[in-house]
């Protein structure tokens, strides 16, 4: 058999120099050890592989070296460094607090510290997973921690503080551990290679620290595991093939067709991540991360956000600078309510695949929330591609989308995907035609709403008419009015259709309370919703979005004009209430029978 060891051991750091990420924490145990001001017990805490139990041998090492290198790091040939290189120490002694967390075990180690050390100046006590003690175990634990001998120093290191009670938090001496940066994991792969003389990928090793999240540990057992796959090697096809990680040409590809609203290569690159077993979530996740990596990447000043190789940092700057940011925002939040609703799905490909439609055509209700807005803007020419998401013509990294490879990468030009090529560029839609927007999203952007979206794609030219004349069987549409000028019949009009809208759609009480309100003009660019009572202005005034959103489907641009829900308190005035008689006349006639129960039973009004 030979004798392998894998990287996590055999490149385990021995000194505080080698350990990688914590600088904050090896600096200070540094100034303790030279200055002699050592606390009697300390605490390590956070994430798993990021340096805890190393530090904590570095420490205990250190400080029973008898010839010290700088006067703080361990030299590595005296007796006691041999000593605890060959797990034959009797000053350093490792407790797993997980196999034992009992009272007894506790017990037996502060009898143990009741005796000085033989050798040494230190008898040093690490435990690990100090968090897995019981109760008992902790509380017969306290006074030896909180007064051991001058001898005696403890290192407890967890990955979960907050299961510690607070009586052993105060009488240690907390340093909390980060999670090591992706550049700091992959120069520290790098230098490994070097070393080795293995042949390695920058972007491969970037790949491997990002996957690793944080921890050194499991960024060296990728490491091993990869260069048995490869045969000694760290590409960047075998790392993604072997860690099972989406390729960034996949996610570049769909943004390049999410620009050209190319469908059939945004469902087909859909259909090759699902051949290659990966699961819907994941792929909503990558696409959810490449998104929020361009919208880092549109701004120089947080470019440094980016934890990512000089190459696809390049890449990323590329496609952002066409990308627009109220579409990468809305795509962000559409992305985020579908991850958040994935579980739930009973149909989860379908559910992702919405979400991609969506996305596809997202820039059309951003292009409308633009244009209704009351600032002008600059109208697009009907064969002109999307200006919230277009591409730069000519380029190899941004023209039309063609279809997504999995392989490293510049993805193909637009002009070669024969779906692109063969979509019309959308054009401008008519003003009476309804707009493919709902309501509108958390994000205040409006999302295409998926039915009225179809209608509008499918939709085919009407057979002209004679003019002025409306075709056969067609109401005819609402003439547009001058911004900022009412035309009260065409509201009314709107108003009564949206109210039996409502009462096809078994919303009685709705419907009937739209047909109790009176439209009236206050002024020019004012329509006044007249109510009887503050109740029924509360109901109507959320009615208001959906009625603006009819009046636009109608043609009705009134989006500078103002709508009021007021009481009609003139009216409420004049009307007089009933009167006990009254109410039992009008009763008695819709029932007659109701009288003859009232004799019957011998009941009077109670006036």
């Amino acid at each position: 058999m030979s004798d392998f060891i894998v990287s996590a051991r055999k490149y385990r750091p021995v000194r505080f120099g080698d350990v990688v990420g914590q600088e904050h924490i090896t600096t200070t145990l540094r100034n303790a050890i030279r200055s002699e001001q050592l606390a009697h017990s300390f605490l390590f805490c956070g994430p798993r592989g990021v340096g805890k139990t190393t530090c904590a041998r570095i420490l205990a090492q250190s400080i029973n070296c008898q010839t010290p290198v700088d006067g703080v790091e361990p030299c590595g040939t005296c007796g006691p460094c041999k000593s605890f290189r060959e797990s034959s120490s009797f000053n350093i002694y490792e407790i797993d607090a997980a196999s034992n967390n009992s009272v007894e075990d506790i017990r037996a180690l502060t009898e143990q510290v009741r005796f000085p050390p033989q050798a040494g100046r230190y008898k040093v006590y690490i435990i690990d997973e100090v968090h897995m003690l019981s109760q008992a175990a902790f509380n017969a634990f306290l006074k030896t921690l909180e007064e051991p001998p001058s001898y005696a120093i403890f290192i407890l290191a967890t990955t979960e503080k907050h299961k510690i009670i607070p009586t052993i938090l105060s009488r240690c001496q907390i340093f909390d551990f980060n999670r090591i940066q992706v550049a700091d994991i992959a120069g520290h792969l790098q230098g490994i290679c070097e070393t080795e003389k293995i042949p390695f990928e920058p972007q491969g090793l970037h790949v491997i620290a990002q996957k690793a999240d944080g921890g050194m540990r499991d960024a060296l057992s990728m490491f091993d595991r990869i260069l048995a796959f490869s045969g000694g090697s760290v590409r960047l096809p075998e790392v993604l093939e072997n860690l099972n990680i989406l390729d960034y040409d996949v996610f570049f590809g769909l943004v390049e067709a999410f620009a050209a609203e190319d469908l059939a290569t945004v469902l087909q690159t859909f259909q090759r991540v699902l051949e290659r077993g990966f699961e819907g979530d994941v792929f909503l996740s990558g696409l959810a991360e490449h998104l929020r990596n361009l919208l880092v990447a549109k701004d120089p000043a947080t470019h440094n956000l980016l934890e990512l190789s000089e190459g696809l940092r390049e890449r990323y700057i590329s496609q952002a600078s066409w990308a627009s940011g109220s579409f990468l925002v809305s795509a962000l939040s559409l992305l985020n309510q579908a991850d958040i609703h994935f579980k739930a799905s009973r149909h989860k490909r379908l559910h992702v695949e919405t979400a991609l439609v969506k996305l596809t055509y997202l820039h059309r209700a951003v292009d409308l929330s633009a244009e209704s807005a009351p600032v002008p803007v600059k109208k697009k020419q009907p064969d002109e591609p999307s200006s919230a998401l277009k591409p730069p013509q000519g380029s190899g990294e941004g023209g039309s989308a063609g279809p997504a490879t999995f392989s490293a990468g510049t993805p193909a030009p637009a002009a070669s995907s024969p779906a692109a090529a063969a979509q019309p560029a959308p054009a401008k839609p008519a003003p009476a035609a309804p707009s493919p927007v709902a309501k509108p999203s958390a994000s205040g952007v409006k999302l295409p709403n998926l039915r009225d979206l179809a209608a509008s794609l499918e939709r085919k030219p009407e057979p002209a008419t004679a003019a002025g004349s409306p075709s056969p069987g067609t109401i005819a549409p609402f003439a547009p009015e001058a911004p900022g000028v009412i035309d009260l019949p065409a509201l009314r009009q709107a108003w009564t259709e949206h109210a039996a809208g409502h009462a096809q759609n078994n919303r009685m009480s709705l419907a009937k309370l739209m047909e109790a309100a009176r439209l009236d003009k206050k002024d020019d660019a004012s329509l006044l919703v007249l109510v009887d009572n503050n109740i029924q202005q509360e109901l109507l005034r959320e009615e208001m979005p959906a009625y603006r959103e009819k009046l636009f489907a109608a043609g009705l641009h009134v989006q500078a004009i103002s709508i009021e829900i007021v009481p009609d308190l003139q009216a409420a005035a004049q009307a007089v209430p009933y009167s006990s008689q009254d109410r039992l006349a009008r009763m008695v006639e819709k029932n007659p029978l109701l009288n003859d129960l009232r004799e019957k039973l011998g009941l009077e009004l109670d006036f």
